[in-house]
């Protein structure tokens, strides 16, 4: 057994996606992404990228954890909230050696197959693939949207060049269902199906290289690597299954984890607590940012305070503008004046303990 829990194919005609790709190239929302614009078109032309390429086999396998406390770590301020696909092991190695396996088992019954894995690891319309094999639609938030799975899943997809019969696209079914669009913190999705990533959250604490900018600062919360609000507040997701990969489970070391706690972690630990986890690709210093940023959006607190100043002088000049920027938000701060949560945060928390009460 793979492990995948749907398997779809398409032919290689993503024409009419390339237009779409282009238009959201040229207003600048791939950020600081600048390998999407690098292969030009390839990304819509799979045939381009890989020669000789006939059909695409776009496959799903589920990762939403079980117990994911999703509302408890949102609400709970003194909490790092990690995008639940990255508590466990990084998906990239274990879907491509799984993808490598159904390519062999494939090519055992051909005379002759050439094929390749992909795993976000090339220019590659993944969303574009899985809605034309049928796997699902792509949603305003622009991920694909699964009517028994909702959106909690990986993506990878097999490159042959042999012509295997195709599936048909699945119909759209988000109707005039805005949601994921009016919760997101930062106003990402800027209309529907395109998302400026130089607003989002899980871009601006994961690809985003230098300063996060002060005006989304307080907007992230306590969301220390990627967000999942968007994929939270989406009605499908009440559908979703648990994961029985038990590499996608949560490691304990990061779930529903004091910030403080976190912060406190040295280099050596960061790395040794993240092997093989898709945290540690963001290295150490942007870990760190991450969670000075986290500690000045939570509640007033001298230990907090105390922590980030002894900090202050060991740090690099990128951690030290987060750290300053947490300690004036604190000096800001009282017990008396705390702020409450913002109104997003608590329509968010009031939809997933009513909608998603196993998970919440």
């Amino acid at each position: 057994m793979l492990g995948f829990q749907q398997v779809g194919i398409c032919d290689v005609d993503l024409k009419q996606h390339e237009s779409h790709l282009q238009a959201w190239l040229d207003k600048g929302y791939a950020g600081e992404m600048h390998y999407m614009a690098e292969h030009g078109m390839k990304r819509a032309r799979p045939a381009e990228l890989l020669p000789g390429t006939m059909r695409v086999i776009s496959v799903r396998m589920d990762y939403l954890p079980p117990n994911a406390k999703f509302a408890h770590t949102l609400k709970n301020k003194q909490q790092a909230y990690i995008s639940r696909y990255a508590l466990g092991r990084d998906y990239h190695k274990l879907m491509r050696s799984r993808l490598k396996k159904l390519g062999e088992k494939i090519k055992n019954e051909c005379s002759e197959l050439n094929f390749r894995p992909f795993v976000d690891s090339a220019p590659v319309l993944e969303h574009a693939i899985a809605e034309k094999a049928g796997i699902g639609w792509t949603g305003k938030h622009s991920l694909t949207i699964n009517k028994e799975a909702g959106s909690w899943f990986f993506l990878g997809e097999l490159f042959v060049d042999i012509p295997l019969p195709v599936d048909k696209a699945v119909k759209e079914n988000c109707g005039s269902c805005n949601a994921c669009m009016t919760i997101c913190p930062t106003q990402a999705i800027v209309e529907p199906y395109v998302v400026d990533a130089r607003r989002c959250i899980s871009y601006l604490t994961i690809e985003q290289k230098g300063s996060i900018p002060e005006q989304y600062r307080s907007l992230i919360g306590n969301r220390v690597y990627g967000c999942d609000d968007c994929q939270l507040i989406c009605p499908w997701n009440r559908y979703a299954n648990i994961t029985d990969e038990a590499d996608f489970h949560p490691r304990q070391k990061l779930m529903s984890q004091e910030l403080i706690d976190l912060f406190a972690w040295d280099e050596k630990t960061f790395l040794k607590n993240t092997e093989g986890s898709a945290i540690r690709r963001i290295g150490f210093e942007r870990w760190q940012r991450n969670l000075a940023v986290g500690l000045g959006n939570a509640p007033y607190s001298i230990k907090i305070v105390s922590t980030l100043e002894a900090a202050f002088s060991q740090s690099t000049d990128l951690v030290k503008e987060h750290i300053q920027w947490a300690l004036t938000q604190h000096e800001n701060k009282t017990p008396q004046n705390e702020k409450e949560d913002s109104r997003l945060t608590k329509r968010l928390v009031r939809s997933i303990e009513k909608g998603l009460v196993r998970d919440a």
